[in-house]
């Protein structure tokens, strides 16, 4: 199956994301916040089959980390999640580098369909 990188500050919501995906089938890493999840795709050299990541996080959010991702890696697939309008209007400025963007609270079934079709993407 897919290695998938989970970028999310909240430790429920990437538990809860990292075991829905494991289910599938799929090699899932964890990173809590942008700064890190750059530097393990950086690290991985674009590796990861796709990004999951939340937009709204401290230090780097997951727009800023889509743009650098794009810039060393323009290949990487990105699906960008968030339980804020105004913070899925942000994600209109990266609608080219990024697949979608996941509307939260999500069911497990809605982030495991999200994730197949970024996959098929």
């Amino acid at each position: 199956m897919a290695s998938i990188l989970i970028v999310e500050d909240d430790d429920s919501v990437r538990a809860f994301t990292a075991r829905a995906l494991q289910i599938d089938g799929h090699a899932v890493e964890q990173a809590d916040d942008g700064d890190t999840g750059l530097e393990k795709v950086i690290a991985s050299n674009g590796g990861y089959d796709l990004v999951l990541s939340d937009i709204r996080m401290p230090a780097m959010d997951g727009i800023a980390m889509a743009r650098e991702i794009a810039k060393n890696f323009p290949d990487q697939k990105i699906l960008l999640m968030t339980g804020y309008a105004e913070q899925r209007e942000r994600a209109r400025d990266v609608e080219k580098i990024i697949v979608d963007v996941v509307q939260k609270p999500f069911t497990l079934a809605e982030i495991r369909q999200a994730v197949s079709k970024a996959l098929a993407a």
